[in-house]
């Protein structure tokens, strides 16, 4: 599939908006296609949340990057991208810290899909639309019952006051907490083999890069799109 030639989804009439997330997809550009042309979505009036981590481990992060950018292009503020720790790491990759960091953690893969040999990792650049879709991207998306985040929420702190590592890289603490943050937190990061369904939280990382299904859920009815 070729950007600019999008055809993604059935368009439906509701009676309300409807968001819709999406989980880790790290590089895995034929599952991301297929399932954007599962997904029922009406582009006049529902949201599309990715929730980061785009590259890393799997095959075409580069192709990954390139259909996210004809997204955004295509339906504007119908598409939110928030940062995961992958998309992180290859910043502070580019910005010279952590460099062994990223390259163990999956970053070799991301670099083969630029082109870029193991011997000419100290010349990659990335290409500056790539960059720019990087560097925008937000840590968090908050709706009227929702809040969306990569990695979770720290239990017993506000909303508002949650510091960007934790949004990041939490897992444990929140995995296990029952903490009422009077949202609904929809979050990936974690592998689940089917998502984690709870009464103050909603998982969708089902380990699409690990040969596992790669995952979308619709709000409010928490209906589930897997391919």
């Amino acid at each position: 599939m070729r950007p600019g030639r999008l055809d993604f989804g059935v368009l439906i009439v509701a009676e309300q908006r409807r968001l819709v997330a999406v989980g880790d997809i790290h590089g895995c550009l034929g599952k991301l296609e297929e399932l954007l042309q599962r997904i029922p979505i009406n582009w006049d009036r529902d949201v599309l949340i990715f929730l980061g981590d785009y590259i890393d481990r799997g095959p075409d992060s580069k192709g990954v990057l390139d259909l996210l950018i004809s997204l955004r292009e295509l339906y504007g503020e119908h598409v939110i991208f928030l940062k995961g720790n992958h998309e992180a790491m290859l910043l502070d990759y580019i910005k010279g810290f952590d460099r062994s960091f990223f390259l163990v953690n999956g970053g070799m893969a991301t670099l083969a899909s630029y082109g870029v040999e193991p011997d000419a990792l100290d010349g990659f650049e990335l290409p500056l639309e790539h960059l720019r879709f990087l560097e925008q991207l937000v840590l968090f998306h908050e709706a009227e019952d929702y809040f969306f985040v990569h990695a979770g929420v720290r239990p017993g702190v506000p909303l508002a006051n949650q510091l960007p590592e934790d949004m990041l890289w939490i897992r444990g603490e929140f995995i296990d907490s029952k903490y009422d943050w009077g949202k609904r937190i929809v979050f990936g990061h974690t592998v689940f083999s089917l998502p984690l369904i709870e009464e103050n939280k909603i998982g969708i990382d089902t380990g699409a890069v690990y040969g596992g299904r790669l995952t979308a859920v619709i709000l409010p009815e928490v209906d589930f799109v897997f391919v």
